[in-house]
């Protein structure tokens, strides 16, 4: 009885260092890509010389932009594509929608207990802005709806309607492959 406790036991603190260790991976993999994405979108205010902007494209890879949500005070990368390596990260921008200013759905996806911890608490008229090196687009949370994981009417062209769509995991808390996705809607701030 004492062999199984202690299997079991060491078995629990292995998997406890293992999830601590992955945690701490992906911090470190946000943390950069963060930099790389303030970097990169201060290019646009600030001319570099011509080695730091080979420098910051040779680092970005596939770091498109930052994505900015003042009531949860963060400050997110964003990286083209949306696999876990990508998602690992950053928030990723589905590679079949548009851009911001490109007048059609911009879908951004980050996982619900990294980069999206807090995203609940995000209500209808909050602001998220995203910034790249064209420009900085403000956009206003409109509505918010759960759908099934595997409802893929979410994605589609809503040309010539800008529509900025925000999606993580849900339940928030729920442990392992979750059956649903929350879906945030924003549009462009008027001014």
């Amino acid at each position: 009885m004492k062999k199984i406790a202690f299997v079991i036991m060491t078995a629990g603190l292995i998997c406890l260092i293992y999830s601590g260790t992955e945690l701490m991976k992906g911090r470190q993999l946000q943390v950069s890509a963060l930099h790389q994405a303030k970097a990169m979108t201060k290019e646009i205010d600030s001319p570099l010389k011509v080695q730091e902007k080979q420098v910051l494209n040779k680092t970005n890879k596939n770091i498109i932009g930052l994505l900015e949500i003042p009531k949860l005070e963060k400050e997110l990368p964003i990286v083209e594509g949306t696999t876990l390596d990508d998602l690992a990260k950053g928030v990723g921008h589905y590679k079949t929608s548009s851009l911001p200013g490109g007048k059609d759905q911009i879908v951004l996806s980050g996982h619900r207990d990294t980069v999206f911890l807090r995203f609940g608490e995000l209500k209808k008229g909050d602001t998220v802005t995203v910034k790249l090196k064209s420009g900085s687009y403000q956009y206003v949370i409109d509505h918010m709806k759960i759908v099934d994981a595997d409802d893929r009417s979410i994605i589609h062209s809503t040309k010539p309607r800008e529509e900025l769509v925000l999606t993580t995991c849900y339940p928030f808390h729920y442990v392992g492959n979750a059956p649903k996705r929350y879906i945030i809607y924003a549009y462009p701030k008027t001014t």
